[in-house]
């Protein structure tokens, strides 16, 4: 399904049962290029809507969750997320979210300039079509199999990219469905958002260890192709990251630095606003990280803005 740059899309899956009763998954964010591709593709493989049986979600991103709320409308059907991946949609989308105002704010906090800050609130704003209407949800747990085409799926949780993602496992064949934790040549994102997962990377990390305890033979990811070197993908995603809080650690030990000035030196700043969001909340995910370890302080200035400053040892 398509999507915005630099992804460009995002894949879908359809598991037929025997009965010929399907569940997608990640149906993909709802724009009108995305409802007629649907459209186009039940047809093709001769499955009516009223044979989708359920929508599975491994997590609340747009690009995921999107058109989830649609299906649930055309063809009456459950849609299964976990029980936090429900309650980070709400956070971002729900009637009571305060995002588009806490995240310009944790920005200016961490010395983004008001050039990027003002740019926030439309682009936020921006979702709400990709997930409306948002899907009554039913609960996908850890731990209790789930029936999908004709085969019990094993749901597995991790957390870091977003907090309650849920890959999908059939330990008979070792086949996952990954979603975005973890992705075949690209570093799935790791955001610091206010009010989400404190640490974010150190649950990433975790994560990444935990699905190293499963027999994983082929991954079936959220975006580019399917692979089979998932346990050496897992491994090159923890050295990556150990990599980049060297490399923040490295700058911060050079002086102190705000966010902004740290983000700027790990991705630069010729992004649009969507990728530096992106950057932005992945650069205070690490810096957090150092945190948690001790390496570094985050300490407030008389501007209002904190920088970060390498701790005493």
């Amino acid at each position: 399904m398509a999507m915005s740059y630099p992804l460009r899309w995002v894949n879908s899956y359809i598991l037929r049962g025997p009965s010929g009763g399907v569940t997608v998954i990640d149906p993909g964010p709802r724009t009108a290029e995305n409802e007629a591709a649907w459209n186009k593709a039940l047809d093709e493989l001769g499955i009516p809507f009223g044979n989708v049986e359920s929508v599975a979600l491994t997590h609340h991103h747009p690009d995921h969750l999107g058109l989830s709320g649609w299906f649930q409308e055309k063809a009456g059907c459950p849609v299964r997320m976990s029980a936090r991946a429900a309650e980070e949609m709400q956070r971002m989308w729900g009637e009571a979210s305060t995002m588009n105002d806490d995240l310009p704010l944790l920005f200016r906090q961490h010395g983004m300039p008001e050039a990027w800050t003002s740019q926030l609130p439309a682009h936020l704003e921006s979702f709400f079509p990709q997930v409306e209407p948002l899907p009554s949800a039913l609960p996908l747990t850890e731990g209790e199999p789930l029936e999908m085409g004709e085969r019990r799926w094993m749901p597995i949780e991790t957390w870091g990219h977003a907090p309650g993602h849920m890959s999908l496992l059939h330990e008979e064949s070792g086949v996952m469905l990954c979603g975005d934790a973890v992705l075949p040549q690209i570093s799935p994102n790791v955001s610091l958002l206010p009010g989400s997962d404190p640490e974010p990377l150190h649950s990433f990390l975790n994560g990444l260890r935990k699905l190293q305890g499963f027999q994983v033979k082929r991954a079936y990811p959220g975006h580019r192709n399917p692979f089979d070197h998932f346990e050496a993908r897992l491994e090159a995603l923890l050295q990556h990251h150990e990599e980049r809080l060297v490399r923040v650690l490295g700058r911060i030990q050079t002086g102190p630095a705000t966010g902004f000035e740290l983000c700027a030196a790990l991705f630069g700043t010729a992004l649009g606003i969507h990728q530096m969001r992106f950057a932005m909340c992945e650069t205070l995910a690490h810096t957090q990280e150092l945190e948690r370890r001790g390496q570094v302080r985050k300490m407030p200035g008389e501007d209002g803005i904190f920088r970060y400053e390498a701790a005493v040892t």
